[in-house]
């Protein structure tokens, strides 16, 4: 265990962790926007951010893989990518499901309130997200490059 947290402590991991923030506050920026207008239009938060989340998490995909891991292969296997929804489906869960408890408990949130929750939970899962994405998602292409 000791040895995987030092794992994030290298040169190339902490450049790699500011990338995925990079790009996670671009991502976040462009959901919020989304996630915002689906509330102007009427949707219930829950099905906004659920929508948003699913909007970004292909432009997350092909930014992560290109500019932060720095895989130029042209190839995306089946299995990376599923691994990536897969990884981006568990944080939309969190994400929804802390959306519906703050509702639960707190009753109707106003959009402040409800984008109070959305960044709170977006801080969260940042760095179990760029640990499934370097070791689940890009683990096997990373490795590849690495023997090149």
């Amino acid at each position: 265990m000791k040895g995987y947290v030092a794992s994030f402590l290298d040169r190339a991991s902490l450049v790699r962790l500011v990338k995925v923030g990079i790009v996670g506050v671009g991502n976040t920026v462009v959901s919020f926007g989304l996630f915002n207008l689906f509330l102007r239009l009427g949707m219930w938060s829950v099905a906004a951010v659920s929508l948003a989340f699913a909007v970004t998490t292909f432009l997350s995909y092909l930014v992560n893989r290109a500019w932060t891991f720095e895989l130029r292969d042209g190839r995306v296997s089946g299995r990376e990518t599923l691994h990536f929804y897969l990884v981006n489906l568990a944080a939309w869960a969190a994400t929804a499901g802390t959306m519906w408890l703050a509702e639960r408990i707190l009753g109707p949130l106003t959009t402040l309130a409800a984008n109070g929750v959305y960044l709170a939970v977006s801080g969260v899962i940042l760095l179990p997200k760029f640990a499934s994405y370097r070791d689940l998602v890009f683990g096997e292409a990373l490795a590849a490059e690495a023997e090149s």
